[in-house]
């Protein structure tokens, strides 16, 4: 098997001939013990289907593809995937695609490799640049995966798992659709080139279905963008502005919905979010 990956005279054949490319924020995971600590979290057994998105140099799809399971690579760089067919050429289990994962049906995807839809797991370093829609393509999928672990910024990651008093659309927006947590933080040494931020280690758990029973979720987020369209003021103001509505047919639905029109966006719950849904 190809160990060579991770030796530091393969290292230089790679920083040589695969440039990180800005264009695809772009910054290679090094770290082994990193990428082992992604590998326990993600719990893979051979009976897994694992998609990996964005898999540069290969690093942590070498050591998936150790466990034994079956592995969708999907890397839009056309110079990466030219690399990684080369460096892991001999892992069977290994499914190298070259595709913008945001344009790729995950239905589809499944069916062309392994002929049938089956349970999946998302294990990734995702480019900081795209990872709010990378997260909402999966999480939004008809077909979503059992769990996601993944590489953020550390920033994106606290604003993903953040309570009531900090909320924003991104964090009402996931924990919607499933329980994120913080695994671990992630230095910017950890990376090549280094990023001037640091990451962690997100886990993503779907829900079966949402925890709050949402019949148009269209409706729903256009209603949590309203609350926000005017985070600083007051949800009389918010709502007011983002429902295009007077202020005090704003104050009258949040009195309806048992909310004080004081309050401010970033401190309502998932369940006062639906709340309010349900009088508007």
């Amino acid at each position: 098997m190809n160990s060579h990956l991770l030796s530091g005279k393969e290292e230089k054949y790679v920083y040589c001939h695969t440039r990180p490319r800005k264009s695809l924020g772009q910054h290679f995971l090094k770290d082994i013990e990193v990428v082992k600590s992604i590998i326990r979290t993600a719990k893979i057994t051979p009976d897994d289907i694992v998609i990996e998105v964005g898999p540069g140099r290969g690093i942590l799809t070498q050591e998936l593809a150790k466990q034994l399971c079956p592995v969708i690579a999907i890397e839009i760089d056309e110079n990466l995937v030219a690399l990684l067919r080369k460096n892991l050429a001999n892992y069977s289990n290994i499914s190298i695609l070259q595709s913008d994962i945001l344009q790729t049906d995950i239905g589809a995807l499944l069916n062309k490799f392994y002929q049938t839809i089956l349970p999946y797991k998302v294990v990734a370093n995702i480019p900081y640049y795209i990872t709010s829609p990378i997260l909402r393509h999966f999480l939004e999928s008809n077909l979503k995966p059992q769990l996601m672990v993944v590489m953020v910024q550390k920033e994106v990651g606290e604003a993903i798992v953040a309570q009531p008093g900090q909320m924003s659309p991104l964090s009402v927006g996931i924990q919607y659709y499933g329980n994120p947590t913080i695994v671990t933080k992630v230095p910017a040494d950890s990376f090549y080139p280094r990023p001037k931020v640091d990451s962690v280690i997100l886990k993503i758990e779907p829900y079966l279905n949402p925890i709050i029973p949402v019949d148009d979720e269209e409706k729903f987020f256009r209603i949590v963008h309203a609350g926000f369209s005017t985070p600083r003021k007051q949800l009389r103001n918010s709502f007011s502005n983002g429902m295009g509505i007077t202020p005090a047919k704003a104050e009258e639905l949040l009195e309806k919905a048992g909310i004080s029109a004081k309050r401010r966006a970033e401190t309502l719950s998932l369940k006062e979010w639906y709340s309010i849904y349900t009088v508007t």
